[in-house]
């Protein structure tokens, strides 16, 4: 059953940069240097949502010198995935449910 975290997960997930960031990530590990060439947007602005990911638990960070490095977090994608999964698998077995109406 979805849980108002996993609520909190898609709102985070449904800004298309924060969804750009995440299919990037999912690809390689990147810097926000990287980041910023990839999706045209503002160092402060991706900064932004790059907390915002991280306060998600989406990505975590590695400190390399004077970079940090942003990785995606796959088991947090998989687990709200496979709430979506439930979610359809119950949706199909009561696909013949109907209330009647009062």
């Amino acid at each position: 059953m979805m849980t108002s975290a996993d609520a909190d997960l898609m709102r985070v997930l449904a800004d298309p940069l924060r969804f750009r960031i995440v299919q990037l990530l999912a690809r390689e590990t990147l810097c926000t240097t990287h980041l910023m060439e990839e999706t045209g947007a503002k160092q402060t602005n991706l900064s932004n949502h790059l907390k915002v990911l991280r306060e998600a638990g989406v990505v975590e960070t590695e400190p390399c010198g004077r970079w940090t490095y942003y990785r995606l977090r796959p088991d947090v994608i998989e687990n709200l995935a496979g709430q979506f999964a439930d979610l359809a698998a119950t949706a199909r077995a009561a696909a013949d449910n109907k209330r009647a109406c009062p």
